[in-house]
């Protein structure tokens, strides 16, 4: 084959790769659009809740609207460096330790960073499971569920397990968690399969059930002596490392980029994750393909189920080290936005956990500092959820022509045949 052979027969591919390019590329302009209109209306929302706005106001409208600038960059600014730091004192931070070797100047610059990263950990994880299950068509509402399963499993075998060494107890105590939430998350899989039941109502059923097996737990079996309903705290050999001293930023942090990495090869770059995807398409054109509908069903679930359940084990062996009742603050529940935000995709959900991270870490010194409620947080994360989910909306507010979509007919062993 000549060489303008070889380029003619490339051009259909790289035309497909600029096509997908693209369609990403127009896919994440809808959420980027979304947050960016949800902080408008929030900056707003702040700059009305405020009574002493409102007596400026009484008094002119320039004395209300300086007033309200000072109070929304009074939040902003708190919520800013609660969530990132300041950048100033980390560059003291940094020149202290390169001249005298004190490193705990620093280590308190980078205390707000390492807080809001800490926080995203669990929401990757948790968002992950959403997504997976998404893209084989199940809504996976059980992720609360699972992610409790995974912390009392990762919590049973982090302290019961004794004498081995790190490099085995603490992949046991991490991957326990995730089997655990992978097997609870199998039996609404296979009820959907193979008896048709959907996947919402029995994936909230059995939240409750792992709900108050947890409550029962830590109330009789896994309690350690005295009068709080908490298990033993887990071995050293089972806690995952701390980067720094004095922060409760951990290795798990690279871990669950890690997994998303392993979740977008998984689905992308697989067959088996071909096979999900076409589930997800079209059920009845995989299943004229060849394609068991019924183990990627239940595969899909079971899989979601097992990031959900790293979730809940990455709380345990990363931040808590013991399982204690209503350790989760709605993870499982939260996850649902960052899946939608995040389109399910692993690199949107990554940024939309952060998104989350940054949010959650920055709310409490803006509730000190600004004497703003940190409620202002779920205001924002809801109007996150709604613009994304009204893109007719976003696509009003701010000019974007719909382009019409070619399909895209994708080919699988024994098409028809």
């Amino acid at each position: 084959m000549s060489a303008q052979e070889k380029k003619d027969s490339s051009q259909p591919l790289a035309a497909q790769r600029g096509a997908r390019w693209q369609e990403s590329v127009r896919g994440l302009a809808i959420p980027l659009l979304a947050v960016l209109t949800a902080l408008i209306v929030s900056v707003l929302f702040i700059a009305g809740s405020e009574p002493k706005v409102y007596e400026a106001f009484g008094k002119g409208l320039q004395p209300g609207l300086v007033t309200a600038e000072e109070t929304t960059n009074t939040a902003l600014n708190a919520m800013l460096e609660g969530s990132f730091g300041q950048p100033a004192k980390i560059v003291d931070g940094i020149r202290i330790l390169a001249t005298s070797g004190q490193a705990k100047p620093l280590i308190d610059s980078l205390y707000p960073l390492s807080e809001s990263l800490t926080t995203a950990v669990p929401y990757i994880f948790a968002g992950l499971a959403v997504a997976l299950g998404f893209r084989c068509g199940v809504f996976n509402i059980g992720v609360e569920g699972q992610l409790y399963i995974g912390a009392v499993a990762a919590a049973f075998l982090g302290y019961s397990l004794a004498g081995l060494p790190t490099y085995i107890h603490l992949p046991v105590a991490f991957l326990g968690g995730a089997l655990a939430g992978g097997l609870w998350a199998a039996v609404p899989g296979l009820l959907k399969a193979l008896r048709g039941a959907h996947e919402v109502i029995t994936t909230i059923m059995m939240n409750y059930i792992a709900f108050r097996l947890t409550d029962y737990l830590l109330t009789g079996p896994m309690k350690r002596p005295g009068y709080v309903p908490i298990s033993p705290t887990i071995l050293d050999t089972a806690k995952m490392p701390r980067l720094l001293p004095d922060l409760r930023f951990h290795v798990g942090f690279f871990v669950a980029l890690a997994v998303a990495g392993l979740v977008y090869w998984f689905l992308w770059k697989t067959t088996l994750g071909f096979e999900i995807r076409t589930v997800g398409a079209n059920p009845s054109a995989a299943r004229y393909a060849g394609i068991s509908v019924t183990r990627n069903l239940v595969l899909a679930m079971a899989l979601s189920g097992a990031l959900a359940g790293l979730a809940g084990a990455n709380e345990v062996v990363g931040l808590n080290y013991n399982l204690a009742q209503a350790f989760s603050s709605g993870y499982g529940f939260d996850s649902i936005a960052l899946s939608l935000l995040g389109r399910s995709h692993p690199v949107g959900v990554v940024i939309a956990s952060l998104l989350w991270g940054f949010l959650r870490a920055g709310s409490t010194p803006m509730q000190l500092r600004a004497d703003i409620p940190r409620d202002i947080v779920f205001i924002i994360q809801a109007l996150v959820i709604f613009f994304v989910a009204a893109p007719e909306m976003v696509r009003w507010l701010y000019r974007i022509r719909v382009e019409k979509e070619t399909e895209e007919f994708v080919f699988t062993r024994g098409w028809g045949g």
